[in-house]
């Protein structure tokens, strides 16, 4: 009898808990946090919005007789010491002499790029961003995100910085930081300065004509500058496919191409002197 008791008392037991889960609620799915997503997907209208922006299609090239005529009517206000050396890097500039400003085949970095870049740029516009490509040495590139985050808390220090922008009317607004100390701040291809830290850059980008784009920009460089410094870069569109940019491998220069022993294509490295330069051929 104590056995069929116990069983009897378990039965309804089981039958009160099915009974209770049947009457309740299923469970709602666990919530999403939309302040998780950091980059969320863009939208249909996010597309549609691009179509409202200006054009900045084609290939851009820098007008590089006004970056010269700015060395001498429109130098940075340098501290003393810097002024100093910049003085001696022009005078050897102009005696056959330059400094190699950029070396190694290191990226130009900000604000080099666009205050001294021989060479040109183009701009792809997507949702949430500006992607602005550069030619020459492989890795140019800066990417300026217009979708309303700010500068990271702890972010690393690179040679373009980290940027963000918004658009005011058809200006683009862009404010750069977190650059490498390292990275030149340079008047010319000749001569500038590492710019030790702290810098802030802001640009202004926009049409002054139809194809001619300006980009006024304002650095704050507290370790080599005494205030900050305005200026303008200009650059002109090309259309024509000529102008196409092209694959630039900064380093390719140090290597020829050679034939292995198994036929495969391979790069040798060019044997050079001490000072760099290409050793002559033993005869």
């Amino acid at each position: 009898m104590r056995f069929r008791a116990v069983l009897a008392l378990s039965l309804v037991t089981l039958a009160a808990a099915a009974a209770s889960a049947q009457d309740a609620k299923p469970a709602a799915p666990p919530a999403t946090n939309p302040a998780a997503v950091q980059n969320p997907a863009p939208t249909a209208k996010d597309w549609a919005d691009l179509a409202k922006l200006p054009d900045w299609s084609g290939v851009w090239n820098p007008k590089i007789s006004d970056q010269e005529r700015q060395v001498k009517t429109n130098m940075p206000p340098w501290k003393p010491d810097i002024a100093a050396k910049i003085a001696r890097q022009l005078e050897e500039d102009r005696a056959g002499r330059p400094a190699p400003i950029v070396v190694s085949c290191l990226p130009q970095g900000m604000p080099a790029w666009m205050l001294i870049s021989h060479n040109a740029m183009e701009f792809l516009f997507t949702p949430g961003r500006v992607t602005i490509l550069g030619e020459s040495d492989g890795n140019r590139l800066r990417r300026i995100y217009t979708d309303g985050r700010g500068h990271p808390d702890d972010g690393e220090l690179t040679f373009h910085g980290h940027s963000i922008g918004r658009w005011e009317g058809d200006t683009l607004v862009v404010e750069t930081v977190n650059i490498k100390s390292q990275t030149m701040f340079a008047v010319s291809e000749a001569a500038g300065t590492p710019n030790n830290g702290d810098v802030k850059i802001v640009e202004r980008i926009h049409l002054a004509d139809r194809d001619v784009l300006h980009d006024d920009l304002e650095i704050e460089a507290p370790h080599v500058l005494t205030k900050p410094w305005k200026t303008t870069r200009i650059w002109f569109r090309q259309r024509a496919r000529k102008f196409d940019i092209v694959e630039g491998v900064c380093l390719e220069g140090n290597y020829s191409e050679r034939i292995d022993a198994d036929g495969n294509h391979v790069f040798v490295e060019i044997a050079r002197d001490p000072h760099g330069n290409i050793a002559a051929p033993k005869r």
